[in-house]
């Protein structure tokens, strides 16, 4: 057996990347992308590796050598490369494909030596390797029958999303037995390369045996095994992520603050998500209106606050809108003077100014505290800002509602701003009953600002709403 590595192309997606590399040279994570494939194919029993190059060929040529472990390394050369796709690279080493059982990999994709494995230990002895579809994945696509075998290749131009249950995504790793390779594959190359231009791709050779008659060609579908095709500095970042080391893991996801759709795998614990809203009446009207709502610019901050006005019965010039909390509370924290003080444990967003808060952690169980702790505490602290957390967020304490009276009454005598998140309110006992949201509180108590995130209430982090009242 032997494997066929398509190298050609120029990367231009990835800037200045691949301004004097090609692309497999990339480091994930500082590993060289074909080092990580040569180091995969050293599990499989390999007579020599084809390499087919163009862009900065020489440059790969002179890094990798004549050999790997062994196994010897032979170079062909597509001079078209600037015009030509990987179809032509293929045609160029066509005479290699039907000489051999064969790997077939492109050279910008980083994956687990499972995959590989699985690959060689799978008996038929024609096999794409495939993953289901994902809602971030493009490029070819195909379905399969129920005995897996490949029956139709879905190009750009014939995708569909209402059949997206039924796609597999392919891996770009390919294994062709000599017999496929000399029979049906290398014909049909051939004359398509003959007929045709050559800015296609080799899996439209596949498309069209397919067509025709099944190809053949038993679809492996992954089962959990890690991959990521590296096109722009996006997927480098995402691969980054995946194949990060251990201790390196939690930062690389912490940093993405969301979008964790990427990554199935992934059990998020920390973002917090209501899973009872919003409900299927809101969705279907979110759906009825997405046109409209996607094509038309959509109500400034006149129309917002007013419409928060409205549902609490406040003055409009008392609201601030926007996109989350978390994008008020950071402008919040760069705005207002002075020390702030802030209750431990509680969100990032709370401590960017970590060189002006003066932190009080609750040694009780369960990080439980008073009114009457924190007035101990901040007593003699010198802060000009007090943030509180209502009910608090990891903790849970919930502090009455007259007890936050006596607190604003209290900061309102030092001229100490008070700041109170209640973001959770919702979710405690007596709910709006105990908010601050209340036109007569809010004018006796001028010095007082109110958060309120709607996303873990309402359901719609995504949607992206939060405002300050004050």
């Amino acid at each position: 057996m032997q494997a066929i590595i398509l190298a050609a192309g120029m990367g231009r997606r990835l800037g200045e990347l691949t301004r004097y590399d090609t692309k497999c040279m990339i480091e994930v994570n500082g590993i060289r992308i074909i080092d990580r494939l040569l180091a995969n194919l050293a599990v499989a029993r390999l007579s020599r590796i084809v390499l087919v190059i163009g862009f900065q060929g020489d440059k790969l040529r002179a890094y990798l050598g004549n050999e790997y472990c062994g196994i010897p390394i032979y170079y062909l050369e597509n001079p078209y490369y600037a015009y030509t796709n990987n179809i032509y690279s293929l045609f160029l080493a066509r005479h290699h494909l039907a000489s051999d059982d064969t790997l077939l990999l492109e050279s910008d994709i980083v994956f687990e030596k499972r995959i590989l494995e699985r690959v060689l230990e799978e008996p038929y002895p024609d096999v794409a390797v495939v993953d289901r579809y994902k809602s971030w994945m493009d490029g070819t696509m195909v379905t399969v029958d129920e005995k897996q075998f490949i029956v139709d290749f879905v190009s750009k131009h014939t995708f569909s999303y209402e059949k997206t249950s039924t796609y597999f995504k392919t891996v770009n790793i390919y294994r062709f037995s000599k017999e496929f390779s000399v029979g049906k594959y290398v014909p049909f190359l051939e004359a398509y390369c003959k007929c045709f231009d050559n800015s296609a791709y080799y899996e439209q050779i596949l498309a069209v045996l397919s067509l025709l008659d099944k190809a053949g060609l038993k679809a492996l579908p992954l089962e959990g095994e890690k991959w990521y095709e590296i096109d722009d500095m996006q997927d480098l970042d995402i691969a980054e992520t995946l194949f990060g080391k251990k201790e390196g893991l939690l930062p690389g996801y912490q940093k993405r603050y969301g979008g964790y759709w990427r990554f199935p795998f992934l059990l998020d614990f920390a973002y917090l998500v209501n899973p009872h809203f919003p409900t299927e009446r809101m969705l279907e009207e979110l759906k009825a209106n997405f046109d409209k709502l996607l094509r038309q610019y959509p109500s400034g901050s006149y129309v917002n606050r007013r419409l928060v006005a409205k549902h609490w019965s406040i003055p409009a010039e008392a609201v601030a809108v926007g996109n989350g909390a978390a994008e008020l509370i950071r402008k919040l924290m760069e705005l207002l003077p002075g020390r702030m003080g802030v209750i431990l444990p509680t969100f990032e967003e709370y401590l960017v100014r970590d060189d002006r808060i003066e932190t009080f952690l609750p040694l009780g169980p369960g990080y439980r505290y008073t009114v009457s702790d924190l007035k101990t505490f901040f007593e003699d602290k010198g802060v000009t800002s007090l943030l509180l957390l209502n009910p608090d967020n990891p903790s849970g304490n919930s502090i009455p509602y007259e007890d936050l009276i006596s607190l604003a009454g209290w900061t309102q005598e030092r001229s100490i701003r008070l700041i109170v998140d209640e973001s959770f309110i919702d979710f405690s006992e007596g709910g709006e009953e105990t908010s601050l949201i209340d036109d007569k509180i809010l004018k006796e108590y001028n010095h007082l600002v109110v958060i309120k995130s709607l996303s873990k209430s309402h359901g719609i982090p995504g949607l992206r709403l939060g405002m300050t009242i004050n």
